[in-house]
C-alpha cells in the first residue's frame, strides 16, 4: 500500500512531505471543494418532447402503421412499467401516458 501511495505522490509532482501536504490543502480548501469547483455545469435541461416525438409517429403514416408503432411500444414499455428501477419505471410511465394520447388521437376515445 505504501508503494502506491508513493507512485501517488510522485505522478502528482508533489516532493513535500505528508505534514506540508496537509497543510497547504487546508488553506486552500479540501479535495472536494477542489474537485467540485472543477466540475462541468450539468447538462441544460431538453425540453419535453411531444408524444408523436417519443412515440416515433409522423403525419405522414398511415393508420396500420402507426397502429403497429403504438402496439410494439405499449408491449416494451409496460414490461418495463413494474422494474424496480425508479428511473426506468418513470421513463415507462411518460412514454405509456405518450402512447394512450396517440392512440385516442387516432383512434378515438378507449
Amino acid at each position: 500500500m505504501f508503494k502506491i501511495l508513493k507512485s501517488l505522490s510522485k505522478s502528482l509532482g508533489s516532493a513535500k512531505p505528508a505534514a506540508e501536504t496537509k497543510k497547504s490543502t487546508a488553506k486552500a480548501g479540501s479535495l472536494l471543494d477542489k474537485v467540485n469547483k472543477a466540475a462541468p455545469a450539468p447538462a441544460a435541461v431538453e425540453p419535453p418532447k411531444s408524444p408523436e416525438e417519443l412515440c416515433g409517429i409522423t403525419p405522414k403514416m398511415p393508420k396500420d402503421e402507426i397502429k403497429a408503432q403504438l402496439k410494439l411500444l405499449f408491449r416494451r414499455y409496460n414490461r418495463s412499467a413494474s422494474s424496480l428501477d425508479a428511473k426506468l419505471r418513470g421513463e415507462a410511465d411518460q412514454m405509456l401516458d405518450a402512447i394512450v394520447q396517440m392512440r385516442e388521437k387516432h383512434f378515438g376515445e378507449i
